[in-house]
């Protein structure tokens, strides 16, 4: 189509995933009435809307519809296109897209930061934080290139890369210190502090008290695991968090912390990206690397006790 471009595709793209022009117009660093002008434009040359525009948000016509999945098809492969360049060039350098889980951001990203800049200097790290299911949505359309997420993702498109596994513990009031480590059905019977919805943690600390599909009767949410302990401080409940946000989350809480018994509840975190990336031999290497340095379990951490007796069931 004569005329088309690249930027006026990033521009509608980004109308759609966001559905407000304001909000769009940011992400693309532009002004809203140049955003607008150029969804203008588009729509002149397919001579029909693209858009139904209200006060509220934005919605896709079905020609719009019809126009996005081509723009991401695009997109991506000129994205695709790009890395093929750079992984001809050598050791990795430039823009790397890098995604992270909340329940692993403000614990784990600081080592990963330190060793890939070491490693390649000319590393230019984007960072987001978000939830699983953005992250994985922003990689399959290309707006990432690797992300750090709980692992199995079990998506087809993508390369899944063990980096380590770390253990649930159990944080209660400190007047419980000492007490017994409830089994996962004794929690059930308590008041359990839980992530919003949508964070893979709370699926995952869900599991392993056996709830099953069935939700908690007594159960009470946050939006970090932050929010959680202070919460528990406060007497409000118990909550499980994963052992690397223990020494950060723990250190000005009224709290106790326990380990639970073996087979203790656990996640594998990992890496994962676009098996048709081409810089995929890079991105393994990068995995290799965090992997080998790892996660640093706090010193602080093993003052807590490993062989605390569990409440009969």
């Amino acid at each position: 189509m004569i005329g088309l471009t690249l930027k006026q595709l990033r521009y509608f793209e980004a109308l759609a995933r966001h559905q407000h022009f304001g909000r769009a117009a940011e992400a693309c660093s532009i002004s809203q009435p140049a955003l607008s002008l150029q969804i203008k434009e588009l729509e002149a040359m397919f001579g029909t809307p693209l858009v139904e525009r209200n006060a509220r948000q934005v919605r896709l016509t079905s020609v719009g519809e019809g126009l996005l999945s081509k723009a991401r098809q695009i997109l991506l492969a000129v994205e695709e296109l790009d890395d093929l360049v750079r992984a001809s060039r050598g050791p990795l350098a430039g823009r790397l897209r890098l995604g992270i889980i909340p329940t692993v951001a403000p614990y784990f990203l600081p080592t990963i930061i330190t060793a890939l800049t070491r490693r390649f200097p000319a590393l230019d790290l984007k960072l987001r934080e978000a939830v699983t299911q953005s992250l994985i949505g922003d990689l399959l359309d290309g707006r990432l290139d690797l992300a750090v997420v709980a692992l199995p993702i079990s998506e087809p498109a993508l390369t899944e890369f063990a980096l380590f596994q770390e253990d649930f513990v159990l944080v209660r009031p400190a007047e419980d210190a000492g007490k017994p480590v409830p089994s996962a059905r004794t929690l059930q019977t308590m008041r359990l502090l839980l992530l919003e919805e949508g964070h893979c943690f709370r699926d995952q600390a869900l599991s392993f008290c056996q709830f099953g599909e069935a939700q908690p009767r007594d159960l009470m949410e946050g939006s970090s695991l932050s929010t959680l302990v202070q919460m528990v401080g406060a007497g409000m409940g118990v909550t499980l968090i994963p052992d690397m946000a223990v020494g950060l989350e723990t250190r000005s809480a009224n709290v106790s912390v326990s380990r639970f018994p073996l087979p203790r509840p656990s996640r594998t975190i990992g890496m994962v990206w676009r098996k048709s990336n081409p810089l995929s031999d890079q991105l393994m290497q990068i995995g290799a690397i965090v992997r080998a340095i790892g996660y640093q379990r706090d010193k602080a951490q093993d003052s807590y006790s490993d062989e605390r007796p569990v409440l009969p069931v």
